[in-house]
């Protein structure tokens, strides 16, 4: 390598910062936070407690709820007629042949008093 090279190699390299004795041994200021009594914290892990069992019991009514909304199926099995019958219903009123079903079955249920 060339001496000019060499040299500026050599001016590349980082130089570490020297630290004075002083700064070495000063401590730096704490920052305490200030220490709550025993009752506050008391307080604040009850209040705490009571934030979490109410989210658990949201939760709980959420998953209820949703489980109360499931659809459940039914399988009914149709003859030929009726089932085209249901089908050409379906197909000249625009609705899905599931409506027309769900509306009958809710008819009868409320007309004989379920």
């Amino acid at each position: 390598m060339s001496e000019e090279a060499e040299a500026g190699m050599t001016a590349r390299k980082p130089t570490a910062v020297p630290i004075s004795a002083a700064d070495a041994t000063r401590e730096r200021p704490r920052r305490g936070l200030p220490n709550p009594s025993s009752d506050e914290r008391k307080s604040k892990a009850i209040e705490r407690a009571l934030s979490q069992e109410k989210g658990r019991y949201r939760l709980r009514d959420l998953k209820r709820a949703h489980t109360r909304e499931a659809k459940h199926y039914v399988n009914c099995p149709l003859d030929y007629d009726t089932k085209m019958r249901l089908q050409k219903a379906a197909f000249d009123n625009d609705i899905k042949m599931m409506v027309i079903i769900k509306a009958a079955i809710d008819q009868f249920l409320r007309d004989n008093g379920y």
